[in-house]
């Protein structure tokens, strides 16, 4: 029996290697971001501050991996210190934070650790989960992205919910209950909600996948000369 030549083994392991690389992933061996801890300050001297007796504070349990796809891990809670991600080199960043947050017009919506709101759009899918908005629907429509090996936190929902999915550049797109989720160009400050409705088919999500409620009409009031 003939053995492989030195260049079909090479030729195989490259073809292990691109395969592995899909969706942001790095070569193997490359860990995945440590997790953060929290910043922890000098104590001042005794002659600066005087001595203040408090009650112990109870201990706060540090997130721990609820789940894993492939080298994207998702933790059951937000982060314990703050989250310093390197910057976005058009790929994502490699650690995420979601944050189910209140509003009074629409209901609780997934919003990103910048408090961007975050939409899904009708025509994708969940199951399985596919994204179709590229190209310049994208440039409107950004979708948050996760670079592997990464982290994503969720606050205020299931982690079992979040997830990604491989879009057709071979980014990976951050998932909530299957659904890719997006921000909108238009936002342009914390806690926007400009995308809310648009087409009848953008909307901010829920932290299950749902479709948040539509925003509440506004009814004109009629003025003393039309009365």
């Amino acid at each position: 029996m003939l053995l492989p030549s030195r260049f079909a083994r090479t030729a195989i392991a490259l073809t292990s290697l691109a395969a592995l690389a899909a969706c942001g992933d790095k070569a193997p061996g490359t860990a995945a971001p440590a997790a953060p801890s929290p910043a922890v300050s000098a104590a001042a001297s005794p002659e600066q501050v005087p001595e203040v007796i408090e009650a112990p504070a109870s201990p706060v349990a540090p997130p721990t991996v609820a789940k894993t796809q492939r080298r994207v891990q998702i933790y059951s809670g937000p982060a314990t210190g703050p989250l310093s991600p390197p910057p976005d080199q058009g790929r994502g960043s490699t650690i995420v934070q979601l944050n189910g947050t209140g509003s009074a017009d629409i209901g609780t919506y997934v919003a990103d650790g910048q408090g961007r709101t975050l939409y899904r759009f009708d025509k994708d899918s969940a199951k399985p989960p596919k994204s179709t908005c590229n190209g310049d629907c994208a440039k409107t429509w950004p979708p948050l992205l996760i670079h592997s090996p990464g982290q994503i936190y969720p606050s205020g929902m299931n982690p079992q919910l979040v997830g990604y999915v491989e879009r057709a550049d071979g980014t990976c797109q951050v998932t909530v209950g299957g659904w890719p989720v997006y921000r909108f160009a238009g936002d342009k400050a914390r806690g926007d909600i400009e995308g809310q409705g648009v087409g009848g088919t953008w909307f901010a999500i829920n932290p299950t996948g749902g479709r948040t409620k539509p925003l509440p009409e506004v009814v004109a009031v009629p003025t003393a000369a039309a009365r």
